[in-house]
């Protein structure tokens, strides 16, 4: 137990990397799995199609607000910046004993308390090479993903091989559809923030609507993120606007948790939220933003192991207790 332990803190960066690929491929897939219905072609060119698209759309989002995003990005660190100030400032006084600099402090000891693999991915050169590598990984296992489960399933008992087979598919069909929830969710808090800050006067729309879309893949945690990124810029604009932008915030955040997550995503998986969050918060602690933003995924795959494993149990309690009547 000790020395498992050990290996799993000693290959922490590769294990997360790893599964993050999972990840990727995952969203491959279903894409892939998707096309299919409409293309009767080949899986590897339905999979170049999906590859192509995906890139074809960030280089033109990219191309069309990257400079303007960039200047936002340095103007949003501004007002932040500036908002916490008067957010200490309104706290002395209430006769709350803090200052701003405590604040950003205590931001400070956040990020450093990250764990072992922010410091391997935290900087430009490890996040680009370990996201080349997860998508490499991710691509070679979306091509044929049956090719390196048999590999796994080779490794097994025979007796454990059928059930590996069952445990295997009912993961990958609960992470398809954890994903694409996860995705549509994404797509609906980032367009929703963006227009509707737009028609508001809200500064900055378009940079904080790809943070909100981006940040909705983390649950729970995301969400409070964003909020608190598009109520301190909705307030440096005056009351009203901010008013208005945590009205916006509360609006998307309300549509996406009472309509797009209970049509999606709990149709294929429904975790408990306080269970997630605390995967986050152990996930995070140990293997920093990895860790954060697989934790929904890791859960969901250990939910499935467990009552697939729960079944096999219970079928052999059965036909030992059908053997015993027999006798």
């Amino acid at each position: 137990m000790a020395i498992g332990i050990a290996l799993i803190v000693l290959l922490a960066q590769p294990i997360m990397l790893i599964l993050g690929a999972l990840v990727f491929t995952t969203m491959m897939d279903g894409g892939t799995r998707l096309l299919g219905r409409v293309l009767p072609i080949g899986r590897g060119w339905r999979l170049t199609i999906v590859l192509l698209a995906v890139v074809a759309f960030l280089a033109y989002t990219f191309y069309l607000t990257g400079s303007s995003l960039a200047a936002q990005a340095q103007a949003m660190r501004t007002i932040v910046e500036a908002q916490v100030e008067r957010v200490g400032g309104w706290m002395q006084q209430l006769g709350i004993t803090t200052t701003p600099e405590d604040l950003k402090s205590l931001a400070q000891q956040a990020m450093s308390s990250m764990g072992r693999v922010t410091a391997a991915v935290g900087t430009a050169v490890g996040a680009i090479t370990s996201g080349v590598m997860m998508l490499v990984l991710a691509i070679f296992i979306a091509v044929e993903p049956k090719l390196y489960e048999r590999g796994v399933a080779w490794m097994l008992p025979m007796n454990k091989r059928a059930h590996f087979y069952t445990v295997a598919d009912k993961m990958a069909f609960t992470l398809r559809r954890l994903m694409f929830g996860r995705l549509i969710g994404m797509a609906v808090e980032g367009v929703g923030v963006w227009l509707l800050l737009w028609a508001g006067g809200v500064p900055m729309a378009g940079l904080l609507g790809i943070l909100t879309g981006l940040l909705a893949f983390l649950p729970n945690i995301g969400a409070i993120i964003s909020g608190v990124l598009i109520v301190l810029v909705g307030f440096s604009g005056g009351t009203h606007t901010g008013l208005y932008a945590f009205g916006v915030y509360m609006a998307v955040q309300i549509i996406d948790g009472y309509l797009i997550v209970p049509m999606v995503a709990k149709r294929a998986t429904d975790l408990a939220p306080a269970l997630v969050l605390a995967a986050q918060i152990l996930l995070g602690a140990l293997f920093g933003i990895m860790g954060l933003f697989l934790a929904d995924p890791i859960v969901a795959m250990i939910k499935v192991y467990l009552e697939e494993r729960s079944k096999a149990l219970a079928g052999t309690t059965i036909l030992k207790s059908d053997d015993k009547n027999g006798d």
